[in-house]
């Protein structure tokens, strides 16, 4: 199976998000990575529900909705509602993990977790069967345009290790400080997917960008 990419729109320009939501549709980009933030969990507040389903009105691919906020077990059915398909929480949220992961699956969304750079992959091992997708985070959550933690390559083949001996089908999603040049060593460290913002929308021509993280 080869990699996916998923451009997070937090990256985007917002004042003209249908023609990037276009520019996705149209690149060889798998996903889109959405990330919500509420300014308790992190340091930043993004977008919210109404933006989500804008997304949604004119995405056609995979929406990745990322978590980043205290308490997301209230808001399972609403993000459903609103057009997710993967919605990932922080392990560091919830206290009752496996009941959320089994919440958002009820509700017919692929479950993700994801992991800050502070905690260990080991925290997972007694969910990782239950999870679709497996969220590291490598750069502190909360804000874009972040340098990449080098740590992260190890933390992906300690996390493909415990993945292949539990039979677990998650995917390894790396978010933070993906390029060209870290991207193709977190795939050769065991990733699946890479979630790819300022390199992206920054980039002169973000489609051939894309299209360059797609064929590492």
């Amino acid at each position: 199976m080869s990699h996916k990419i998923a451009p997070s729109i937090l990256a985007a320009d917002f004042a003209n998000l249908q023609r990037d939501i276009e520019m996705i549709n149209n690149s060889a980009a798998d996903w889109f990575h959405i990330d919500v933030m509420d300014g308790v969990f992190v340091p930043n507040i993004s977008f919210g529900m109404p933006v989500v389903s804008a997304i949604k009105k004119y995405a056609n691919k995979t929406l990745d909705v990322h978590l980043m906020i205290v308490n997301p077990d209230q808001f399972i059915k609403t993000f459903k509602k609103v057009g997710a398909n993967i919605l990932t929480v922080h392990y560091e949220a919830c206290p009752h993990l496996h009941r959320t992961i089994q919440a958002i699956k009820n509700e017919g969304m692929q479950a993700g977790v994801s992991l800050n750079p502070h905690t260990p992959i080991s925290v997972l091992e007694d969910v990782i069967r239950d999870v679709d997708v497996v969220l590291i985070m490598s750069v502190n959550p909360g804000f874009g345009g972040q340098s990449f933690i080098e740590n992260t390559y190890k933390k992906v083949i300690q996390l493909k290790d415990i993945i292949e001996k539990s039979g677990s089908k998650a995917l390894i999603e790396i978010d933070g400080g993906v390029n060209a040049e870290t991207g193709a060593k977190l795939l050769a460290a065991g990733a699946d997917v890479l979630v790819a913002g300022s390199f992206v929308f920054k980039s002169e021509n973000p489609t051939k960008t894309i299209k360059l993280l797609k064929n590492l």
